[in-house]
């Protein structure tokens, strides 16, 4: 490092389709929502994160709340640098008398082409980046985990965000296969929106379907430890007055079951790819499970009864990928599968 350590910043980022996390010094230092609120006139930028999180599905003409990332990759170029540069400068607040050069470590699904690719790394560039590396999320999250990847030992990581489930078999420090499904936690915000309309005649936004999702979610119809029933407010389609319902959790884990389904598909054929010695390897370590999606109740009960294979889930799901890029930030030499071009 030497010298001129000082004069180089280096953060990693968990670039999430719903949340972005950057890590500065060991520490979390960001953790926003990924989102921004625009001015439709200016196109100047008027909040981002929470604050832009809050007015998302309240705004006037002149407003517009955009997510930058779709199925985890960039879907607006111009907002998601605007949303990264906007949250290093988060960091830097207050202490930064000179700009320092920025070398930053950026997770991204294992199933981006190569175009996405380049958006992620000119998004980055233009936010301020010197230096550009990537990492796989699944790698990130088994970093994150505490798993040596390095070993001659196979490890399944899934990890569940908000627009991309992926699932990888990881030995030797690489992914020997992987599947990467553009179903998560998003969807299942899309279900219990949809799920409320039909069954409730009752409309409800983006924002209470994911608070519904946190306080009732269930990916089982009945669990050891039930959450209460949570009161939902939206519109009533009928009558067009706004009206209150009770909502238990019976009920989502019904709206949520196809996609749960097609996720448990995927790790199926992930299991069906895995090489005879890895599948040995994973007989005995189990599943892990990352990301929010992990969060969901009986989730891992779920998929350990479907593939008869213990699941773990990682300490702090939320964390995991964002941990485990910046322990790859931290030994860039050690570790040759971070791609840099």
């Amino acid at each position: 490092m030497g010298i001129f350590s000082f004069l180089t910043q280096e953060i990693a980022i968990d670039l999430g389709t719903a949340n972005t996390l950057i890590i500065w010094n060991d520490k979390v230092v960001v953790d926003e929502p990924s989102i921004v609120a625009k001015d439709i006139q200016s196109g100047k930028i008027v909040a981002i994160g929470k604050k832009a999180q809050q007015m998302h599905g309240k705004t006037h003409e002149l407003i517009k709340t955009v997510r930058p990332l779709k199925d985890g990759v960039i879907a607006d170029f111009q907002s998601a640098e605007q949303m990264i540069r906007g949250m290093i400068k988060m960091i830097n607040s207050g202490r930064s008398l000179f700009n320092p050069t920025l070398r930053m470590v950026i997770c991204i699904p294992s199933g981006i082409t190569e175009v996405e690719k380049r958006a992620v790394r000119d998004s980055a560039e233009h936010a301020g980046a010197k230096e550009v590396y990537l990492i796989h999320e699944p790698m990130a999250a088994a970093i994150g985990i505490g798993i040596d990847v390095e070993e001659p030992m196979g490890n399944m990581i899934i990890d569940i965000g908000g627009g991309t489930s992926e699932i990888a078999v990881i030995a030797l420090g690489g992914i020997v296969c992987d599947k990467s499904i553009r179903v998560a936690g998003d969807d299942f915000t899309a279900d219990i929106e949809e799920y409320m309309r039909r069954q409730h005649n009752i409309l409800v936004g983006e924002r209470t379907a994911e608070q519904i999702k946190i306080e009732v979610g269930a990916a089982l119809p009945e669990l050891e430890d039930p959450p209460p029933k949570y009161a939902v407010r939206g519109r009533d389609l009928m009558t067009g007055i706004p009206k209150e319902i009770l909502v238990s959790y019976t009920e989502v884990a019904q709206a949520l079951d196809a996609t749960i389904s097609k996720i448990e598909e995927a790790i199926h054929s992930a299991l069906e790819m895995t090489p005879p010695e890895l599948s040995a390897d994973i007989y005995k370590t189990g599943i892990y499970l990352a990301g929010g999606g992990s969060m969901l109740r009986g989730l891992d009960d779920r998929i350990s009864s479907k593939t008869k294979l213990p699941v773990h889930i990682a300490d702090d799901p939320l964390r995991a990928v964002a941990r485990g890029t910046s322990i790859a930030l931290k030994n860039i030499d050690k570790y040759q599968f971070l791609i840099k071009d």
